[in-house]
């Protein structure tokens, strides 16, 4: 099965493509995007150039007129929630949207707030926060230097150990300051730490993943994960597996890992099913590179339960043998004026789908490296764009082995409820880890499907009818038609016959899902043509009408292509972990504020043969 994007004579009449100036373009496609204009004053900032863009913020590069410095200003800017009006300002889409607005803005005040109380050479600073035309910014230094990543990809070889300890001694320094705040990053990875140019002392990254612990209170937050490097608490809201700073403790051990291997370790939620994991300690190959002290530590910092690794950066440093005994809040970090701001250039590629598909590790023990110059400044989990989108079904294309072994290109959201603290409490000594839940039973991508339908409500009569329930590979067209007898939002799962599952609709492309009662609704619709592409086999479909709007965030969906995908080995965890709960597919639905909310809904399944 393998939808295609139009080809260029499937244009429609109207369309005219015409040949435009290139900073004309520019202008246009920042205007288009809500972006503001290159010029435009915030403050005393001047923008000058736009670094980046995410779902829910902009990053400019501006000039402080007052200070004369170049500084990075970021946006607070959810494209799917708000607008930009003629006089500058940000404004909600709706009065729908104005609640979800709200929050975002007070969750990037939030974020702005918590970096501007830490104070270390290896976390980044905020310089100013200020609310402004409807939404609110953040001005932050930039810095010269490379990440990790593009350090480790730089020559072939394997990190020296005395570099990669030097690194590790700012990291662990770092995350120390923010667990002794309650505070988790929960997004360590190889692209997340800088290298400064001029020093090669490391700056964590990427902050959009770390949230305070309110007093009293748990919040449920949704992250991008990364499958390498998440440990199995990231994946959901697991009751007997609650986060910690040995939820970073893992994360940072994946990140020696691939410094010293090459390689990210097997995915978390693939490992509680079935720990695939190699003892570093047992290789005689490292242990010849590396000593038993470093390999040993990241056996232990990796191990699949929280209740099995080290329980605070502090321990995690003892087994190192960094500071030999001395607690890491008696350790003086050198003095570095952190306000001295440099103008750099972006890489080009910096974005998930570039650094995914690094060939292999190296670093020289001379701690330097060609630089490649970085927008450090940049907190957005910025999207991967591109032309990847058409990949369902075809033949992938041959990697390097780093990038076949190495999952932290793709993403996947899932949300955390993270401990609730006392005011003042540490979260280093105070949280104590869960004990070791029951065995988990792997249950069929088929199972969970059809469980969808166990929930639906009595008399919600929902069908999927296929054109061909027989197609020819390489020949036919898939397609379908639901129908319902109620109201509601459509969306069609598949459980494709390569044995993947997707949420086939709404996609990228389209997300115009409403229903009305008896109404037939066929697809897909020409946008997203589904030819038969093989392999031969069974593709299962559910399609599900829903009264109110439904988020996946819980489900671990992918959303990096036209059509987003449930990765088969969280979804195995989940549903081994849910017990008598709703099925994991389900998600949640999205009901007003303040108002009941019952979960009502309606499933038809039905399948289409390939041959």
């Amino acid at each position: 099965m393998s939808p295609r994007p139009p080809e260029d004579d499937e244009l429609a009449p109207t369309q005219v493509i015409s040949a435009v100036p290139a900073a004309a373009k520019a202008e246009a496609e920042a205007s288009e995007a809500g972006l503001l204009p290159i010029g435009s004053r915030i403050a005393e900032f001047e923008l000058t150039r736009v670094v980046g863009q995410g779902g829910f913020g902009v990053v400019y590069e501006a000039w402080d007129t007052d200070l004369e410095r170049v500084v990075a200003v970021k946006e607070y800017l959810p494209v799917s929630l708000s607008t930009r009006q003629g006089d500058g300002t940000v404004a909600p889409l709706s009065e729908r949207t104005r609640e979800t607005f709200d929050l975002g803005m007070r969750s990037f005040i939030n974020e702005a707030r918590l970096l501007a109380q830490f104070d270390h050479p290896s976390l980044l600073k905020v310089l100013r926060f200020w609310q402004e035309k409807g939404t609110a910014y953040m001005a932050m230094p930039f810095y010269r230097g490379q990440t990790l990543r593009q350090e480790l990809a730089a020559a072939p070889g394997l990190a020296q150990e005395a570099w990669l300890m030097a690194i590790l001694d700012g990291v662990t320094q770092a995350l120390a300051v923010m667990h002794a705040a309650n505070c988790y990053h929960r997004d360590i990875a190889p692209d997340n730490i800088i290298l400064l140019e001029d020093s090669g002392r490391p700056v964590l990254l990427d902050f959009g993943a770390a949230r305070r612990v309110i007093t009293d209170k748990t919040q449920a937050i949704t992250v991008i994960l990364k499958p390498g490097y998440a440990p199995i608490e990231q994946y959901a809201e697991m009751p007997d597996m609650s986060q910690g700073a040995w939820t970073d403790v893992y994360a940072l051990a994946a990140v020696m890992h691939v410094a010293v291997t090459g390689r990210a370790p097997p995915p978390s939620v693939a490992r509680l099913l079935n720990d695939s994991y190699v003892p570093l300690a047992s290789d005689e190959r490292l242990a010849g590179r590396y000593g038993a002290r470093l390999l040993s530590a990241i056996d232990a910092g990796l191990g699949v339960r929280p209740e099995a690794r080290p329980q605070s950066m502090a321990e995690l440093r003892g087994l190192l043998g960094l500071d030999e005994g001395v607690p890491v809040a008696q350790r003086r970090a050198p003095a570095v004026d952190d306000d001295r701001t440099v103008v750099i250039r972006p890489a080009a590629g910096a974005g998930a789908a570039a650094t995914a598909a690094m060939a292999a590790t190296a670093k020289d023990g001379s701690g330097k490296g060609k630089p490649v110059a970085l927008a450090a400044a940049v907190l957005l989990a910025l999207a991967a764009g591109g032309g990847a989108w058409w990949w369902m079904q075809q033949p992938r294309e041959a990697a390097p082995e780093l990038a076949k072994s190495d999952p932290a290109a793709t993403t996947a959201a899932a949300p955390i409820t993270p401990p609730a603290l006392s005011a003042g409490t540490s979260a280093e000594t105070t949280q104590t880890p869960p004990a070791t839940p029951a065995a988990l039973k792997p249950v069929a991508p088929l199972e969970s499907l059809q469980a969808l339908a166990r929930g639906a409500a009595p008399g919600f009569m929902v069908s999927g009818t296929p054109r061909k329930a027989e197609v020819a590979i390489g020949k036919d067209k898939l397609a379908f038609e639901v129908r319902s007898n109620r109201a509601g939002y459509v969306y069609v799962y598949l459980l494709s016959s390569g044995n993947e599952m997707f949420l086939l609709f709404p996609n990228l492309l389209d997300k115009r899902n409403r229903i009305a009662a008896n109404e037939t609704l066929t697809l897909p619709r020409p946008a997203w043509p589904m030819d038969s592409g093989g392999p031969p086999g069974v593709n299962e479909f559910a399609v599900l009408v829903s009264e109110h709007e439904r988020d996946f965030a819980s489900t671990g969906m992918q959303s990096e292509g036209v059509f987003p995908q449930f990765p088969l080995p969280a979804l195995a965890a989940l549903e081994a972990a849910r017990g008598t709960g709703p099925a994991p597919l389900l998600g949640r639905p999205l009901c007003p504020p303040g108002a009941p909310c019952q979960d009502v809904y309606g499933v038809g399944l039905f399948r289409i043969v390939e041959k």
